[in-house]
């Protein structure tokens, strides 16, 4: 029936457009109004704003998407009940995969969506937004903080100058990075100047000191230079030459194969190996849900029947399956053993949801197991209501005793 498939597939599209532009659009307020600041602090124009937001929303719209599509099949297929479309089309003959066709369809192809952010659009869009920390952070120091005032450009990291020469160079720098609470450490120079190559923007220090002090309080070290570069964009590490890309930042080639000194990689083995797998784990999510919401409320039934349990079970059991997905994610993190659950869960969710779908389009000459025992509590939860009210009617209804008589 492709007029049915176009139908159902314009309803489930159209729904999960919406739902994704109002999800997304949420997640971009958020993240326009935490870096508000660099634009009321740090001297950046709102385009610089809005393409840093905008930059951040592909690393959180691979796990926006499948609950997106979540939403979308349960709203279309609960709507097609209350039109009483399927109870139509299951009249003329069509089976539960009739309407699960254009679904699946749907389904794959915000897999192949989910699939290209997680490989190609995040970590792209996380490399140009470091660039664009870089530059705020720049511009912070050659353009924005004034001489004698102290300027904050991120939480934990203050920077300080005494003047500012005609050339740029910055005199009497001092940088207080506090980010990390194991290791806090200040940067003290008399002369500062911003150099750019083509591995990176560069703060050069001369003629300075580094004191340095951990969270055990002991007494800080001092470290005397004559010269000393930080890279602008590996700042927290202090890393004078390379950027060390955390995992979601690194493209698939660099997850599979990382080069044999990249510290970073040697440094954090277990996250890098959870981010490989996530990525190839997550687009499965899509294809769970649609198979999980069909299982739930893609049924025909009539407008008498009660369809909130449906869709209620529904999302709760693809939610459920999502966040075990995240908190396994983290185990693979600790313990490469967990690598085949991270796995299992969406798979093993589409297979049990497949066998209900086929379960359910079977012909029944009564309830189900699960509906007969739902209607019995039911049914013991009524009776346990109305015998107090019983018992008191009875009371009322039974006559007086007579009084004994008086004794002569």
């Amino acid at each position: 029936m492709p007029i049915v498939f176009r139908y159902v597939f314009r309803q489930a599209a159209s729904a999960l457009l919406l739902i994704l532009a109002s999800l997304g659009g949420i997640v971009w307020i958020a993240l326009a109004l935490k870096q508000l600041n660099v634009v009321t602090s740090q001297g950046q124009d709102g385009w610089l704003l809005l393409k840093m937001t905008t930059l951040a929303l592909p690393n959180l719209l691979a796990i926006i998407a499948p609950f997106a599509m979540l939403i979308a099949i349960i709203h279309t297929l609960n709507r097609l009940n209350g039109d009483s479309e399927l109870i139509v089309l299951t009249a003329s003959g069509a089976t539960s995969w009739t309407v699960a066709r254009p679904l699946i369809a749907l389904a794959l192809l915000v897999t192949i969506a989910v699939g290209f952010v997680n490989h190609i659009g995040m970590p792209w869009s996380l490399r140009l937004l470091r660039e664009y920390i870089v530059q705020v952070r720049t511009d912070l120091l050659t353009q924005v903080i004034q001489p004698g005032r102290f300027s904050t450009a991120e939480t934990g990291l203050t920077f300080h100058i005494r003047e500012r020469t005609a050339n740029g160079d910055l005199r009497g720098l001092i940088i207080q990075d506090t980010r990390d609470p194991e290791n806090s450490q200040a940067y003290l120079a008399e002369l500062g100047q911003i150099v750019k190559q083509d591995d990176g923007v560069f703060l050069v220090m001369s003629d300075g000191h580094i004191l340095r002090r951990d969270k055990n309080g002991d007494a800080a070290q001092i470290i005397e230079f004559q010269r000393y570069a930080i890279n602008l964009a590996a700042l927290d590490d202090g890393e004078p030459t390379k950027i060390d890309y955390k995992p979601r930042e690194r493209y698939l080639d660099e997850l599979i194969n990382p080069a044999p000194d990249d510290t970073a990689y040697h440094a954090q083995v277990g996250l890098f190996r959870a981010e490989l797998h996530e990525r190839f784990a997550n687009p499965l999510y899509p294809i769970a849900f649609v198979l999980i919401a069909l299982a739930a409320v893609g049924q025909a039934q009539s407008t008498r029947q009660n369809r909130v349990d449906g869709v209620v079970f529904g999302f709760v059991a693809a939610a459920g399956c999502r966040l075990a997905g995240l908190a396994v994610n983290n185990l693979v993190a600790l313990d490469p053993v967990f690598v085949p659950l991270l796995y299992a869960i969406p798979i093993v969710a589409s297979i049990v949801s497949m066998v209900l779908i086929v379960r359910n389009a079977r012909p029944r000459a009564g309830p189900s197991r699960f509906e007969a025992v739902r209607d019995g509590l039911a049914s013991a939860l009524q009776f346990i209501r109305i015998m107090p009210m019983t018992k008191l009617s009875l009371m009322r209804r039974q006559p007086a005793e007579p009084s004994s008589s008086r004794s002569r």
